[in-house]
């Protein structure tokens, strides 16, 4: 596959053109990867607010009704409730993998069977995140590119 980049003037909306025969599993995937690249959520850290970008995010967790935002670095409290995160970022290759956990997709190296119908997903930062059998299913439908 060819690339090919044009510069533009900084007044001019930047966007992302593909010319292709047919629409391959490369093709979703850079879509996939563009789209996850783009957005930011709100979190509070050391009683400061900031701005994260959504590319930057391995998971969202939620502890005693309280919600958590997970970088490589960092970790952010944010006000949004889970279903509310999950609808955000659905488009942005992040999927529910147990009632309190939303995993970033584009952050997970490798993923393991373990016991009980779970499985274990090792993001690129060496965590590890437990996928619930309930959600095994769905994953294994996005994984596949069905969803």
């Amino acid at each position: 596959m060819q690339t090919k980049i044009t510069k533009i003037d900084k007044d001019q909306p930047e966007y992302l053109e593909i010319h292709c025969y047919k629409i391959s599993d490369e093709v979703r995937e850079i879509i996939a990867f563009v789209k996850s690249r783009q957005g930011q959520l709100t979190g509070t850290a050391d009683e400061r607010q900031y701005e994260i970008a959504v590319s930057d995010v391995f998971y969202i967790e939620s502890v005693d009704n309280r919600n958590f935002i997970y970088t490589k670095d960092k970790v952010y409290e944010t006000r949004h409730k889970l279903y509310e995160l999950e609808e955000m970022l659905k488009e942005k290759r992040f999927l529910r993998v147990s009632k309190s956990t939303l995993l970033n997709l584009m952050k997970v190296s490798s993923i393991k069977p373990a016991l009980n119908s779970r499985f274990v997903a090792v993001l690129f930062s060496g965590e590890q995140i437990v996928i619930s059998r309930k959600y095994v299913p769905a994953l294994k439908q996005t994984l596949k590119g069905e969803k």
